[in-house]
């Protein structure tokens, strides 16, 4: 099975509504994504669970306008949520840095 996929038979709830499967995914990518996708105002609902813990895979459903695709919904919630990841790492690494210099400078 693919790392992510539709849940099948929700394809008779049109375009703008599915739930997506994430193969080895918890928590920490749903919470997250849910975040970020829940304030965009196409959104109707989105929310995900964990069937169970045993299962090592997240369901992520999305309610979106009716003229909005939802794996468009998803695919740009996965690209605001790289974004974010990759400002997080750059001002981390700005900050290790800073305080490296700011080290040899006392030494």
């Amino acid at each position: 099975m693919p790392k992510l996929a539709e849940l099948t038979g929700d394809e008779n709830s049109g375009e703008s509504s599915r739930t997506f499967v994430f193969e080895d995914e918890g928590h920490t990518l749903g919470n997250v994504l849910k975040s970020i996708i829940c304030k965009y105002s196409d959104v109707n609902f989105c929310g995900y669970t964990v069937p169970h813990p045993a299962e090592n895979k997240m369901h992520f459903r999305i309610q979106a306008a009716k003229n909005v695709r939802a794996i468009d919904v998803l695919r740009r919630g996965l690209e605001d949520l790289e974004r974010v990841c990759d400002h997080t790492i750059e001002t981390f690494e700005a900050a290790v840095a800073m305080h490296h210099e700011h080290e040899t400078k006392n030494a």
